[in-house]
This record gives C-alpha cells, structure tokens and sequence, in this order.
C-alpha cells in the first residue's frame, strides 16, 4: 500500500472566505482545538479545549484588543494624524500596537520591563517602535506602576496613550468578540472557562458575556505562584511573562480593566510548571504555545481531574504562540 493509498484525502472547501483588505479584518474567529487525548493521558474527566489565539496575524490575544483601542480613538477623535502613541507593554499589546499603527501612519513609544523576552523585543524594533526599558524591580513597588504611568504622560504630554490596562475598550472588545464565539463554537456547552489576568480585560470580557448565556458557568483566574513573583531578594525570577497575580491585592493595585469580581475561583500555578505544560503540549500536539498557555493549560489540567467536572467542558484560551519565547528559558 503506497503512502498516497493510507493518506486521509483533503477536507473538501465547504464555505468561502472573502479576501481580506487589510490585516485588521484577520482579527478573531480564532479555532478551538480539542485537547481531550492530551489531558485524558494525565487523568482528567472533563474535556479540555484550547482556544488558539496565535491565530490572530499578529499572533496573539492582544490584536483585538489593540485594534479596538487605536479603532476607537480614531472614531472619537482622540487620536489624531501621525499622533505618537504611548504604553507599557510587555511585548504582545506593543507588538499588534505596532503593526497596526505602523500602517495608518502613527510613530510608537513602548515602555517595558528589562525581563522582556528577546525575542518580544526584537518583533517590536522590527516594527519600528522606539523602546524606554525599566527595571524590573519597579514593580516590586505597590505604586510602581502608576509612577511610570505619570512619568510617561509628564514626558509625553501631547502622545495618545492607548492605557491598555485601564482602557475601557479592551474588556468590552473582548466581551464583544471573544466571549461570543467561545459560546458559538462550543455551541453552547462551555461550562468553565480558564483564562490569565495580564490587564484583565480576556477574562472580565469574555467571562461576563459567558456568564450572561449561562449564569452557572465557572470563571477561573490563572496566576502566578508566589515563587515566580519578582522580590527584593530575587528581582529577576522565572516568570509568567505578562501573567499577572491578582489574589490578596487591593483594588488600586489591581488593573483597572479588571473585574475582581467576575472570578469564581484563582489557582496560581509556578513558572517552571507553567513551562513544563508548555514544553509537554508541544511534544505530544504540536501546538507550540507560550508561557502564559502553559499557566492557562496547566490550571485547566487541575479543574479536569476533580469529579466535580466530570462530563464537563473547560475552555483555556492560549494567548500567543512559543516563538516568543525561545529565548527566554521557557523551552530550554
């Protein structure tokens, strides 16, 4: 029997796609992809679903957010012509930020943490974006962050900035598009939904559109473990990068895109197992996914093997792809 007799023939084509003008009309309508083999293998008995966000063309969950942003400053008339535009970023938002308003002819100005990943910073000098690195330890400080923030808007007072963790339009653009097409593609039958808090806007959005189709749906908070948090004693640990803790903190330590109350349950999960899911989906899938996939998987894998969720369906979203991250330890 030769290898084209044994070969599964093509899907056939079953519905058109209009070509695209522009790479903001490839934002979302993203693929699930069904993990059951993966997580059966490690004892679940739910079944456990990817939601792939890498398939956005700039590769990760932060494109629709991004677009959403620069979209609706335009309409408003907040962002002007060949207007700089401003943020903190560490690496994904900055990323689509970039692309997208390298084509409509906007300048951009990142500010972003001195633990990066290389391989973000590199994306981000190829769009032409002017980058300003902070030390990590500022974030050590409870008030770190709103000092840079006053220190960019001292410094650039005539910028747009985008304000990716305070910007209503993240959360609504994902309560927009995200939250509905996991419930159309699931038909339905998503009944937890797992997801990491970077500015909080994925799990706010998504989750209160889910919970408003089905008010029993279980929301679930992806963070860090305490060990992969940077201190004083270890600015620089083994991190989520952009995963971000939520547990225990004070509301103006919290993103304020952030919903703390729309979470039903927060596992924290440590760097270097969050790699290791990371490394073993890979393997035994093919999926290369990032860090951040790696904590969403692997919490998901711990809700899969309690009875309470058996016959049940979770839903983790993977926020962007492991090519992000080879450079940063993630896969060795």
């Amino acid at each position: 029997m030769t290898i084209n007799e044994t070969a599964t023939a093509p899907a056939e084509a079953t519905a058109s796609r209009p070509i695209a003008r522009n790479i903001t009309d490839l934002i979302g309508n993203t693929p699930l992809l069904d993990l059951d083999a993966f997580a059966q293998r490690r004892g679940a008995k739910a079944s456990l679903i990817a939601k792939i966000e890498f398939f956005n063309p700039l590769s990760s969950v932060k494109d629709r957010i991004a677009w959403a942003i620069i979209r609706e400053a335009e309409e408003s008339g907040e962002l002007r012509t060949g207007q700089r535009i401003v943020d903190i970023t560490s690496g994904n938002t900055g990323v689509a930020l970039a692309a997208i308003a390298t084509s409509r002819g906007y300048p951009v100005k990142f500010y972003l943490g001195d633990n990066t990943s290389p391989d973000k910073r590199k994306l981000l000098e190829t769009l032409g974006a002017e980058l300003v690195t902070v030390p990590n330890s500022i974030f050590i400080d409870p008030e770190g962050l709103t000092k840079l923030v006053e220190q960019i808007e001292r410094e650039h007072p005539e910028a747009y900035f985008t304000n990716q963790l305070g910007n209503p339009s993240n959360p609504t653009e994902h309560y927009r598009t995200t939250g509905p097409e996991i419930w159309r593609d699931t038909e339905g039958a998503v009944d937890v939904f797992v997801a990491g808090v970077g500015t909080g806007g994925t799990v706010s959005g998504a989750g209160r559109y889910l919970r408003e189709q089905k008010p029993d749906v279980r929301i679930v908070v992806a963070e860090p473990g305490d060990a992969s948090l940077p201190t004083e004693e270890q600015p620089y640990p083994a991190e989520i990068d952009g995963v971000h803790k939520v547990a225990e903190l004070e509301d103006d330590q919290l993103p304020p895109n952030y919903d703390r109350e729309i979470a039903d349950e927060i596992i924290s999960i440590e760097a270097e197992a969050a790699y290791a899911v990371a490394r073993d989906v890979l393997r035994e899938t093919g999926l290369f996914v990032g860090a951040s996939a790696g904590a969403t998987i692997g919490v998901a894998l711990q809700l899969s093997q309690r009875d309470e969720f058996a016959g049940k369906t979770i839903v983790a979203i993977v926020p962007d792809s492991g090519e992000r991250y080879l450079s940063a330890g993630v896969f060795g």
